[in-house]
């Protein structure tokens, strides 16, 4: 693992707190930090709710970064509340790579201190594959 790679690990680690929102939410069992271009690192939470109406770590740190001006992503890790890492859903690799052409190519931090690019965790993104691209 590189130390930027530590780094987000960490700043996703740091991100998860589990908690009881209400009856019928609970947020914080998974934290994600995303480094975007401009250096920064963008941290969220998960918020699940009863009603499926919640959503993943990264859409939050993905809107923190939006947010903050910026949408292209040089590395993306996400954390569960053992502190595994995991890679992102693939609604979550889906939504990443339509924010800005270049995120295919952002790195994926993997179990076991691997990583790859969002395009190798989504070979066959429906983007590629619009009509008049084949």
């Amino acid at each position: 693992m590189t130390s930027y790679d530590k780094d987000l690990y960490e700043a996703a680690k740091a991100a998860v707190n589990p908690r009881q929102l209400s009856p019928y939410a609970e947020a914080g069992g998974v934290g994600a930090a995303i480094l975007a271009a401009d250096g920064q690192i963008y941290t969220g939470v998960c918020i699940d709710t009863a009603c499926s109406m919640g959503f993943c770590a990264e859409h939050a740190a993905a809107a923190a970064m939006i947010t903050a001006g910026e949408s292209k992503i040089l590395a993306v890790a996400a954390v569960g509340s053992d502190g595994g890492v995991m890679p992102p859903c693939g609604r979550c690799r889906e939504f990443l790579t339509c924010l800005h052409p270049d995120n295919r190519a952002a790195r994926v931090l993997l179990p076991g201190g691997e990583s790859c690019t969002l395009g190798d965790l989504l070979p066959f993104d429906w983007k590629n594959f619009e009509e008049g691209s084949a």
